[in-house]
């Protein structure tokens, strides 16, 4: 059980250092804290950067030039509207049933509830696991035959 002064001086102490975060584990319990949400941390980092200088070298007196629809970008998913797709257990993931075989997907691809994505190799025995959702796949998270932990972001998709 976590002495709850403890966890209290946790917090002070990152709410008082330039940390985001802090993760430790004591007797058999592990305690994250952060500032900000992992998501929006990567996110709103990456946008205050371009942002900002741009808002710096524009004259004060200019008035903002008009967008051309047309030449826009097609809009990227945000973080916020991706699906994520989280190991179920501890073990080792790995993208292909075969080290020499294509793997089950790849970005870009297109799934449908019950196509395999990965397996999870835990204690000699291999996992299929399946999509539940369907979507299109925009980021794997995990190299191969990495290990990872229960509720680990393996997969994010876009909803369909």
């Amino acid at each position: 059980m976590i002495d709850l002064d403890f966890l209290k001086s946790l917090i002070r102490a990152l709410d008082a250092s330039g940390l985001d975060s802090i993760e430790l584990e004591r007797g058999g319990t592990r305690i994250r804290l952060a500032k900000t949400p992992e998501a929006a941390a990567a996110v709103g980092s990456s946008t205050n950067q371009v942002a900002a200088p741009a808002l710096a070298e524009a004259p004060a007196g200019d008035p903002p030039s008009p967008i051309d629809a047309s030449a826009a970008p097609e809009p990227t998913p945000t973080a916020s509207d991706l699906i994520e797709i989280k190991s179920p257990m501890v073990g080792t993931f790995y993208r292909a049933p075969a080290p020499d075989a294509l793997p089950y997907t790849d970005v870009g691809a297109r799934v449908s509830p019950g196509d395999t994505l990965c397996i999870i190799e835990a204690m000699k025995l291999m996992n299929e696991m399946e999509s539940e959702v369907s979507g299109v796949i925009q980021e794997i998270c995990v190299e191969n035959a990495d290990p990872v932990e229960f509720g680990q972001v393996l997969f994010r998709l876009s909803p369909p």
